[in-house]
């Protein structure tokens, strides 16, 4: 599987950003999808999941603020950001779930995308 992470870019703080993950190769509906992102000198973190099911996991830090969606058809799945702060400047992952375990974990996921620079201006 090859993912394609877009949407990124420069916002004001309290502004919108909506990242897209485009899988390619093969078709990832059957799996649990993450994304996960990355600041300079951090190491990366769990930003939300989505499982096969559709049921949702966000990070204490982005809930009721990010949402996570997939699209199957397009073999594509989305963060929509809100309220955007400068905290959440980083460089935006999605991967896929190939082991079972916490969806926190980025060990349990694979098939890591490019990412996708988001900068929150104050």
């Amino acid at each position: 599987v090859q993912l394609q992470a877009s949407g990124g870019g420069l916002v004001q703080a309290g502004g919108s950003l909506r990242l897209s993950c485009a899988a390619s190769g093969r078709t990832v509906s059957s799996y649990a999808m993450g994304w996960f992102r990355q600041a300079p000198g951090k190491e990366r973190e769990f930003v939300a999941a989505i499982h096969r099911s559709g049921n949702t996991y966000s990070a204490d830090s982005v809930q009721c603020r990010f949402t996570i969606s997939r699209d199957n058809a397009k073999n594509t799945v989305y963060l929509q950001m809100y309220s955007l702060k400068p905290e959440d400047t980083a460089v935006y992952y999605c991967a896929v779930r190939y082991s079972d375990g916490a969806v926190q974990h980025p060990r349990y996921f694979g098939s890591w995308g490019q990412g996708t620079q988001v900068t929150v201006s104050s």
